[in-house]
């Protein structure tokens, strides 16, 4: 029997829903640091079969926490123990901001999504090193080499001139690249203005190749870049980006970011203007987010690894993007709705139905 739904509806239902984050948050990082670590590890870690080979990794699990939830890497370790495959972090600017005023997070429940202009809130890189470094070498004390892997997001200082974006990346390259087992680019926010226009690939491809250099130099390895993009793209610029992508021997895509739309929801119009402008996550950006990902999958062919994320909700969602072409999916919205067993749910079921027929 589930009981978050139930506590979901009493107690984060009519509470701000970042405050309802703040305390979620804190409660998960809470019930790890009194020790409640080992007994979850125990309920959650993947089952042995689950562990996926990409980008020379081995991820426990293909089902991994998307960027968002934990933006400053303050509670790696708390949310690994959950069952996901690996935690990523951020996004992360080089210079710390306070991201946009509140509100700035909105729950369309009827829907089962969130709208957010968040605006890359968050320490900035040189803060966030440390706290990457800490969580990476505990998480190796406890699971060895199994362990969940840690994914870092990176992003661009808002205040920071689009013509001088490239530097201000790869000052987060070079800080947190050491501490990361992957490095992920986001062009794709729609809360931080301009920022979308560094999908072009003309743009794209100097970011990429300059953020490459530095991280690998930083960590004295190889450490794979991927690159986050919008689902709003036109099927023209989804392929230009396969085709930069695997022109340039990046190591892999994440399709999808949120949205800009607002087509077909269930929540009344009204309400939903009344929260503006901001990206819109979960459920219905479900097939969006495999569209792109099978245009991505046959542009680029099979050499590129390809991470799902948007609309994720259940064990079958994941099955379905692994069959699609996704080498590794991510979920991040269901679980505000679906609480801190989600991800072992999806993993028991992934599991239980054997391997996935791609």
């Amino acid at each position: 029997m589930r009981f978050y739904p139930a506590f979901f509806r009493l107690f984060f239902s009519g509470m701000e829903p970042e405050r309802a984050h703040q305390v979620g948050f804190t409660l998960i990082r809470a019930a790890h640091r009194l020790g409640a670590g080992n007994a979850l590890r125990r309920i959650s870690r993947p089952a042995p079969e689950l562990q996926t080979e990409a980008m020379g990794l081995a991820f426990p699990s293909p089902f991994g926490l998307a960027a968002g939830f934990d933006k400053g890497g303050h509670g790696i370790e708390a949310l690994a123990d959950l069952g996901f495959g690996c935690v990523e972090v951020g996004t992360i600017t080089g210079q710390s901001q306070p991201g946009n005023p509140r509100p700035r997070l909105f729950r369309l429940v009827k829907d089962r999504a969130v709208i957010n202009r968040m605006g890359f809130n968050n320490d900035g890189a040189a803060a966030v090193a440390p706290r990457l470094a800490r969580a990476r070498r505990r998480l190796q004390q406890r699971y060895g080499a199994g362990r969940p892997l840690i994914g870092v997001n990176i992003g661009k200082t808002k205040k920071v001139d689009l013509h001088d974006a490239v530097q201000d990346y790869l000052i987060s390259a070079k800080a947190l690249a050491p501490h990361a087992d992957y490095l992920v680019v986001n062009v794709s926010s729609p809360n931080t203005p301009g920022l979308r226009l560094l999908q072009d690939a003309q743009s794209l491809r100097p970011l990429l190749e300059q953020v490459r250099e530095t991280a690998d130099q930083a960590a004295g390895r190889h450490v794979p870049l991927l690159v986050k993009i919008a689902p709003d793209l036109n099927d023209s610029d989804i392929d230009d980006v396969a085709h930069l992508a695997t022109g340039i021997g990046l190591d892999g895509i994440i399709a999808t970011n949120t949205t800009i739309g607002r087509e077909d929801l269930l929540t009344d119009t009204e309400e939903v203007m009344s929260y503006g402008v901001g990206g819109l996550s979960g459920a219905p950006l479900k097939d969006r987010s495999v569209q792109v990902l099978r245009r991505l999958r046959h542009s680029s062919g099979q050499g590129l690894t390809l991470v799902s994320v948007g609309g994720v909700e259940t064990d079958d969602d994941v099955a379905r993007r692994l069959a699609a072409g996704a080498d590794l999916v991510q979920g991040y919205t269901a679980f505000l709705y679906e609480g801190p067993f989600w991800a072992a749910r999806i993993n028991r079921g992934l599991a239980a139905a054997g391997p996935v027929k791609r």
